[in-house]
């Protein structure tokens, strides 16, 4: 591997972790926190997801496509079962599972060589690369964590002054 390769790597993994654990994690928990025990299972609607069922979500998606397809373990999501949930884990359990399952993947892509990034694979049916993979992990999380933030801000009325943590 060359230099330049093997730096790429490292700025990959370094900004996956920043925006995954350093970002998105701290203000997806300061949401769920200010929700509470019993409003983190609150829908929006009949065909919306509540709060919790978007982190049970998230936890099922950066675990099927980055710890299973770059560290080895094997894929037991039961997709299905993270929108039907109505409760069954408070918000610090939510909290601590989200935090589990992203400092694992953070560890897991920070050990990602150049050829792992190359190379193809198939995740949920779809052809993919490992880069493709690893930036899908980003996406997914940015868009659901925007309805959470969206919903808290709804739902408590409070601003979340991200920019202030």
């Amino acid at each position: 591997m060359t230099d330049d390769a093997a730096r790429l790597a490292r700025i990959v993994a370094a900004q996956f972790r920043r925006r995954l654990c350093d970002e998105q994690l701290p203000r997806i928990q300061r949401c769920l926190r200010l929700l509470g025990d019993q409003r983190v299972w609150t829908r929006p609607g009949r065909t919306g997801n509540s709060a919790g069922n978007l982190v049970l979500h998230l936890c099922g998606n950066t675990t099927q496509w980055i710890v299973a397809q770059f560290g080895g373990e094997a894929d037991r999501r039961r997709r299905d079962a993270e929108f039907a949930a109505d409760g069954g884990h408070t918000v610090e359990q939510l909290c601590s599972a989200l935090e589990r399952v992203y400092r694992r993947a953070c560890d897991v892509v920070d050990d990602v060589s150049v050829a792992t990034l190359l190379s193809p694979r198939t995740v949920q049916g779809y052809a993919e690369s490992g880069l493709s993979a690893i930036l899908h992990v980003l996406e997914h999380t940015s868009g659901h964590a925007g309805q959470i933030y969206a919903w808290t801000k709804q739902v408590t009325d409070v601003d979340l002054a991200f920019y202030d943590l």
